[in-house]
């Protein structure tokens, strides 16, 4: 069975419980190597809104990069993976990606991505979006990138916050085509 190569960015954006919830599923399934790299807001949402340290998510990736090291592998289109997601993407991660800025590496990651015509996903975590935050994601979205904002379904019945988690990380999960039972899909009324 090959070997799925996957680079999580996390940013900035409230959310990052996403990424975690990502991170868990992706580790838990032994032919996916993980790319980790997250920007310092992104810890600091981590230590506000859960109860999970830096550490913890390290252990979770099989590799970790740092935001500022332009020269790693990752930061290369001959680095060979099946795809980014930037999980969540806060609204400056998304106007470097759009406007080709790779200030750090998440930016130049996904433009790596862009470029390389590569899987790239951004779960964009912000509201109400004003028309620059949409101009920039339509942008992206006219050049392939996929874009699955963290939006609910409730058709399934969610009855916790982690019900809600589960049909993202699905929608993310189905999006690298890697089969998953996260949530209830829908089969029709």
């Amino acid at each position: 069975m090959a070997v799925k190569k996957i680079i999580v960015g996390v940013s900035g954006a409230s959310g990052t419980i996403y990424a975690v919830d990502l991170l868990k599923q992706l580790h838990a399934i032994s032919n996916v190597e993980v790319h980790l790299v997250m920007s310092s807001w992104a810890k600091k949402n981590l230590s506000l809104e859960s109860d999970y340290s830096i550490d913890q998510i390290k252990e979770l990736a099989n590799y970790t990069y740092n935001i500022h090291d332009q020269g790693a592998a990752i930061a290369s289109g001959s680095f060979l993976n099946d795809g980014m997601v930037i999980v969540p993407a806060s609204m400056k991660t998304v106007a470097g990606i759009a406007s080709g800025f790779g200030d750090n590496l998440i930016a130049r990651a996904a433009d790596v991505a862009i470029k390389e015509q590569r899987k790239l996903i951004l779960v964009p975590r912000e509201t109400p979006l004003s028309v620059i935050h949409l101009e920039n994601l339509t942008r992206l979205a006219r050049l392939g990138v996929q874009i699955i904002p963290p939006i609910p379904a409730f058709y399934g019945h969610p009855k916790t916050i982690q019900d809600l988690i589960n049909h993202q990380t699905m929608k993310i999960l189905d999006a690298f085509s890697i089969n998953n039972n996260l949530d209830n899909r829908w089969e029709g009324d």
